[in-house]
């Protein structure tokens, strides 16, 4: 296949012709590069990866001298991939007619290899076309690999970029090589080890960037900031303050053509070993001596390994699991699970999950960690709840028919990214009365535009060599430590204790339950 005669200045014209962001660098561009995508005819790269790839060009966030490769089976051109991207940025970007220059120009810096991921030729092939894209397009040695295939692949496409000698940096002093390899990150605790040591086998650990689109979210970023930046908040960030965490991630919609997946994957590993838990280290964390990629991981490894293990025959008393039936979604009827395309009809796979935790170090003792996530609920949403405790003494004796709500600080991950915080005033008027009111800070309404995607944002930090927002070897594997307990558990229960929930509401009752034993409620969404 030929790699097409046009010189980077093309792309450089093009850039620095940009109306919308001329002349401006917001941080620093990366080196020159070559990004190969394994899986390019896939989901992932149409949704996320080009428009992400091409917004960040757009910006001027991209060094001038990039080319992306794809690589997949689909019998695809060049040109058949530039036309797939043009359509990818158009239809997720919805991109004003203006920039139709400017994405041509991007387009020109896609190629494209129709392969076999065993097929050692193939990576030959690559190997040839990236040495030609140092010499002919300026990509100065750099190469950064993003696996967006299937598990299984992973394992294969490692150990023969191993073989090719494609793994390795040529020169560390100018060049540098990376990977960034998708969840899910195994499917238990052994198979996590298993692809953790193959990895680490061709890969050095720090070349490797695990990467979890929810931790480049901006307010899950800003929760560093709010946290370590502001002086009134990290001192009452501890047990004498806080009564309890509440995480939850919900989604409206169903495992719409995802049957297979959810069969063999299921809500806790779906969500909650990989996400949800990542949310709640960073949450828990000790202050790292400063903002960097180790200090960061190192605090954030900690809180995993201080969660109270949960006993197996504890799992009833501090998970629940569900499975949503019929009911309806935005209007109109859905089905059940078991319903669904490629799912079995006896299928005992959880498609919601809750979890009471606890995180035994002197910050958290004996603070509950309530953590949710499910399909086909009520609406779609992550937020992140911290509830303080109440005053010790309530000296308003004119007010004490009025219900006193807790301070509730609220950290919406998606939709409308932002942060609340709910504390009680007094009604206007004579008597003394107290209502709870409520600050509010979201991105789009304070900065004048919606903040970028997860996906620009983690490209963008592994070119750059940061892996500050990316999961290290050792935080997969205590996750996946933490959970297979409750995973064994339900696996040898079967259908024994799998709570039912209609299909638009928020759970089961028994969700419900496990809060109000302790006299708690789940905060509204």
């Amino acid at each position: 296949m030929g790699l097409g005669t046009e010189a980077s200045s093309v792309a450089e014209t093009a850039l620095l012709a940009n109306p919308l962001r001329e002349g401006t660098r917001v941080r620093k561009t990366p080196a020159p590069c070559s990004i190969v995508i394994f899986g390019a005819s896939g989901d992932l790269t149409e949704r996320k990866l080009i428009p992400a790839l091409y917004y960040l060009a757009r910006e001027h966030l991209l060094p001038v001298s990039f080319t992306v490769t794809g690589c997949a089976k689909s019998p695809y051109t060049t040109e058949t991939f530039r036309e797939k991207a043009r359509q990818a940025v158009q239809s997720h970007l919805k991109i004003p007619a203006s920039e139709a220059p400017f994405l041509e120009s991007f387009a020109q810096s896609l190629f494209y290899i129709s392969d076999d991921f065993g097929d050692v030729k193939a990576y030959s092939l690559l190997d040839s076309m990236l040495d030609r894209f140092d010499r002919e397009r300026g990509t100065g040695g750099n190469r950064l690999f993003y696996l967006a295939t299937p598990p299984s692949f992973f394992p294969v496409i490692v150990q023969h970029l191993g073989r090719a000698g494609l793994a390795k940096t040529r020169d560390p002093e100018k060049n540098w090589t990376r990977i960034i390899i998708e969840k899910p990150f195994g499917r238990d605790h052994a198979s996590a080890q298993e692809l953790n040591r193959t990895v680490t086998s061709v890969f050095d650990e720090e070349q490797v960037f695990r990467i979890d689109h929810y931790l480049g979210k901006e307010t899950v970023q800003n929760l560093l900031v709010f946290r370590f930046a502001n002086g009134i908040y990290e001192p009452i960030w501890n047990r004498r303050y806080i009564d309890q965490v509440q995480i939850a991630v919900a989604e409206s919609l169903g495992v719409e053509n995802r049957g297979a997946y959810y069969e063999e994957a299921g809500l806790l590993r779906d969500m909650i070993q990989n996400h949800v838990l990542q949310l709640l280290s960073l949450v828990a964390m000790e202050p790292p001596a400063r903002f960097a990629g180790t200090a960061v991981r190192d605090e954030k490894a900690k809180v995993l390994r201080a969660i109270r293990p949960i006993p197996p025959d504890a799992v009833n008393d501090l998970a629940v699991r569900g499975q949503y039936g019929e009911g309806f979604a935005g209007g109109k009827k859905v089905s059940a699970y078991r319903s669904e395309p490629k799912v079995s009809p006896s299928s005992v796979t959880e498609t919601y999950a809750a979890l009471k935790l606890f995180i035994d170090n002197w910050r958290w003792a004996d603070v509950p960690f309530y953590l949710r996530s499910g399909k086909r609920l009520a609406k779609r949403v992550s937020e992140i709840t911290v509830q303080f405790r109440s005053v010790p003494h309530l000296m308003f004796r004119d007010a004490i028919e009025d219900i006193i709500e807790p301070n509730v600080m609220s950290l919406r991950i998606q939709p409308n990214e932002g942060i609340a915080v709910r504390f009680g005033a007094k009604l206007p008027g004579p008597a003394m009365r107290i209502r709870p009111v409520q600050m509010e800070f979201r991105y789009g309404e304070s900065f004048g535009a919606p903040p970028p995607t997860a996906y620009e944002t983690l490209l963008l930090d592994c070119m750059l060599g940061d892996n500050t927002l990316f999961n290290r070897d050792d935080a997969v594997e205590l996750a996946w430590e933490l959970v297979m307990p409750i995973l064994d558990r339900w696996k040898n229960d079967g259908e024994r204790d799998l709570a039912f929930y209609e299909a638009g509401s928020w759970g089961p009752a028994e969700a419900d339950r496990l809060l109000q034993r302790d006299g708690r409620r789940w905060q509204r969404l």
